[in-house]
This record gives structure tokens, C-alpha cells and sequence, in this order.
């Protein structure tokens, strides 16, 4: 579809231009090619604006009465990008989920910002294994590759300006995305540079390396589900944490601090004294939390200390049942454990536990994957294939997540599939829960019906 029939359509679905730039709402439609769901939904931050189902033309609208200036979501499943949305914004999309981000075109009022905002991201996709390269490069001339990077996205983004009139949320919001990327790579640098040198310590840094820590907004809040200021501050205070810990801390190696209580505590700590915009500062802590008590399986006793001092410094956290129900979970998969009381969905329709499941064979493997994501389900099926010739003592039996069972029996049929070793889920938030899934890469072994290993990964346990 060419631009011009892209605004014959728009044209058609507001009424001639009946919504003008100065009225308090916002119009948004689309044409979705080979949809992989029949909605699409739009967020502000995480919570749900509005959603609109795909007519016989793959076409939806959304219609919004008011509109608070900033950073959107738009989901179609799995799929989710970013829009940007003002007050009198008459926006059309379209896209192709083959090729989801790469094919999504704006067009109509408010294209120029969001246009900007998806090549900024499509054309930094590629950067982490180029500045990755250049971390081997004293601090100096990292910095000097650095900032010629970005003057690149600096320069198209003045051009922008230039041409046309953002107003000055969008034009704040463009600049934070070329920043708040760039900082990243700086905080990542010491910790890049050591690994790709094979030492032992991290460089000596010049005094103004990180000067642009003095500019940082810690309590943003038009920024706080940005992806790019999001994901530096989680880097940023996974930083500030390990240089506390190596420079203060007694015992603090650079090989364990990372992953034990003391680093995290550390983490909690700083996020505390630094954050308190509500939604960064909730997302921050939860972050810390779910990589603590997924990733790093720490003792019991040591769990407990963690999710005490969880619970004291996020106070009334919008996630804190989500992290109790997580450390619960951590508790019950210890090794000699039996697996939980969870019930999953046989290909005959019938209700079966994983415990029974588990005391079938005396050796099972349970791994999970999702029909919606393609990549995952070709390479999970392509790895237990392996396995399962490999390990020929081990039974794999797979528990899908987030695809109706229409799809799952068509999957399973056309991938000649075990039926008897396939199971499916309704309640995946309640599964994900109760075993501790952080990605589905994960695995969980048990012998005799009981747990071997409740945090495997199908590639790197095996």
C-alpha cells in the first residue's frame, strides 16, 4: 500500500479530517498483513487504553477520546512497539508481523516523531557487537567512537527538526532516546573492556568519563517504560552496586559479587536513596528481585534475608505479590522436593498434575515453549530433538504456554509431534509463578518423581 492510498484510507475512517490538531483526542488505525492475533492493544505505560479487534480486511481503529501527551504501546501478540501519541495525532500504521518492526510505516499526523523513534531503534539494533568491538579501545578512544556514533542520530535528528515542529515533549523524548542509549554502552565499557582484554581488573577511568551521570533524571516519569532510559538504569545500577562492593566492600571479588545477596542488597539500597518516581522505582526493585531469585539460587537462608529487605525498602510495591509468589516458588523447587500441586491440559483434554506426570518415568525433562513465538518453538524442537537422541535415558515432555489448543493440536500434528508427551497450560501466569520461569529456554529435571534440578537450561545443563 503506497502513501497516498494510506491516506485515501485514513481520510475515509476520520471523516474527511474531522478530528483537527487542537481537539483533546487522538486517532489511531492500521492494516496488519499475516496477523498473529485478531487484536490489537494500545498501553500507556503498563496499563491497557483501549484495543480494537481486526475486521475482514486485517484493518482496525482506535478511537480515543482524550490523550495525555507521550510514549504509548501498541501490542499485536507477541509483537509490541512503541507510539507516540499527542492531542489531535490522526495516525495510521502498517505492518507485516514477518517482518514486524522493519515494515512498520506511520503515516498521517504525528508520523514524523514516530517514524524517527522506530529507525532510531531499527538502525541501533545492530550497535551493541559494534561498540562491543571497540571496548578493547582505552577509555578515550572508546568515548571518541562513541560520540561519533551518536552524532549520527544527533544530526538526523536536528535535520527532523529542522523540517518540521515536534512539540517539546517529543522533542525531549527524541533526544533521551540518543542519550540514554549511548550512556548504556559507557556503564557497560569497564566490564566489556576486562573481558575482552582477559583481566582481572577494570581500566583505570579519566575523571569526566561518566560527567553525563551529572545530567541523569533519576525520576523522569514521562520516561519511566522508555526502553532505552529503563534498561540504563537497571546497567547503571548494576554499576553503581559492583564499584560500592569493589571499592568498600571486604571479600568483594569480581568474580562473586555479582551474583550473591550482598551485591543485591547493595542494589536495593541505591535504588531506594535514588529513585522515587512510583512506576521506575516499583520496575526497578522487581527487577532486582526476579534476576536475584531466578537466577542466582541462593540458599535458602539467604533468600529469606533478600526478601525481607525486598519487602522494607520497595514498601508497597505494585509487584510485591508477584515477587512473594516467585520466592515461594524458588522454596518449593529445591532439589528432593516433589513437584507443584500445578495441573496442565492433556492432548485427549484431560486434567493431569506435573507430579504425575513426573512419577511416570524415572527420569523426565519438562520444557516449555510457545506457538506464537516461532523462533522459540524451532529452536526448543530442534534442542530436544538432540536431547532426546543424545540422552536417551531422559523422557522430554513439553508444556506449551500462550497458544489456544487449536493451534497447539495443528502444531502438534504438523510437527509429528509425541502426543502422549504434550501438554498445554490455560493459566500461564499461575504455571510461570509456581515454577520460577524467568525464559523459556528452562528446564526441569526430576528422578523418581522428584526434583533434580527445578532451574536447568535446555542448552547449557546438558
Amino acid at each position: 500500500m503506497n502513501k497516498p492510498l494510506l491516506y485515501s484510507f485514513l481520510i475515509a475512517l476520520v471523516g474527511c479530517g474531522s478530528i483537527e490538531k487542537k481537539s483533546p483526542g487522538a486517532f489511531f488505525a492500521g492494516e496488519i498483513v499475516n496477523p498473529t492475533s485478531e487484536y490489537v492493544v494500545l498501553f500507556k505505560d503498563d496499563i491497557v487504553i483501549d484495543s480494537a479487534k481486526l475486521d475482514g480486511d486485517n484493518r482496525f481503529t482506535i478511537q480515543l477520546d482524550t490523550v495525555v501527551e507521550g510514549l504509548y504501546h501498541f501490542d499485536h501478540s507477541p509483537e509490541l512497539q512503541y507510539v507516540y501519541l499527542e492531542r489531535g495525532d490522526s495516525l495510521m500504521i502498517r505492518l507485516n508481523t514477518e517482518d514486524f518492526d522493519e515494515s512498520l510505516i506511520f503515516s498521517g499526523k504525528g508520523e514524523e516523531i514516530n517514524n524517527f523513534l522506530v529507525e532510531f531503534f531499527l538502525t541501533t539494533e545492530s550497535e551493541p557487537a559494534i561498540v562491543y568491538s571497540y571496548s578493547q579501545l582505552d577509555p578515550v578512544d572508546f568515548s571518541l567512537k562513541l560520540d561519533s556514533l551518536k552524532a549520527i542520530k544527533v544530526n538526523a535528528l536536528n535535520e527532523l527538526v529542522k523540517e518540521v515542529t515536534l512539540s517539546p515533549k517529543a522533542a525531549d523524548m527524541a533526544k533521551a532516546s540518543i542519550d540514554y542509549n549511548y550512556y548504556i554502552y559507557k556503564e557497560k565499557y569497564p566490564f566489556w573492556n576486562r573481558r575482552k582484554m582477559g583481566m582481572n581488573t577494570i581500566p583505570e577511568l579519566p575523571d569526566n568519563f561518566y560527567d553525563y551521570r551529572k545530567t541523569v533524571d533519576y525520576n523522569n516519569e514521562n520516561l519511566s517504560y522508555h526502553r532505552y532510559y529503563y534498561n540504563f538504569m537497571k546497567t547503571h545500577f548494576n554499576n553503581l552496586s559492583y564499584m560500592g562492593c569493589y571499592t568498600k566492600c571486604k571479600d568483594a571479588h569480581y568474580e562473586i559479587v555479582k551474583n550473591k545477596l550482598h551485591f543485591n542488597q547493595h542494589k536495593l539500597k541505591l535504588i531506594d536513596s535514588l529513585v522515587t518516581e512510583k512506576d521506575l522505582r516499583d520496575n526497578l526493585f522487581r527487577n532486582v528481585a526476579m534476576d536475584y531469585l531466578i537466577n542466582v539460587h541462593d540458599t535458602d537462608e539467604n533468600n529469606r534475608i533478600f526478601i525481607d529487605d525486598f519487602h522494607r525498602l520497595s514498601g508497597n510495591n505494585r509487584h510485591s505479590a508477584e515477587i512473594e509468589a516467585i520466592y515461594q516458588g524458588v522454596n518449593s523447587l529445591q532439589p528432593a522436593n516433589k513437584l507443584p500441586n500445578i495441573s496442565v491440559i492433556s492432548t485427549d483434554g484431560a486434567l493431569v498434575t506435573l507430579q504425575e506426570i513426573a512419577e511416570k518415568e524415572k527420569n523426565t525433562v519438562f520444557y516449555f515453549w510457545s506457538g506464537t513465538q516461532r523462533s522459540n518453538f524451532e529452536n526448543v524442537l530442534t534442542r530436544v530433538a538432540q536431547l532426546s537422541e543424545n540422552k536417551p535415558e531422559f523422557t522430554f515432555v513439553g508444556i506449551n504456554c500462550n497458544t489456544d489448543a487449536l493451534r497447539w493440536q495443528s502444531l502438534l500434528s504438523a510437527n509429528k509431534l509425541d502426543m502422549e508427551k504434550q501438554f498445554r497450560t490455560d493459566d500461564f501466569e499461575n504455571l510461570k509463578n509456581a515454577l520460577v520461569i524467568g525464559g523459556l529456554n528452562k528446564g526441569i529435571i526430576t528422578k523418581d518423581g522428584l526434583i533434580v534440578d527445578a532451574f536447568a537450561d535446555l542448552y547449557s545443563s546438558f
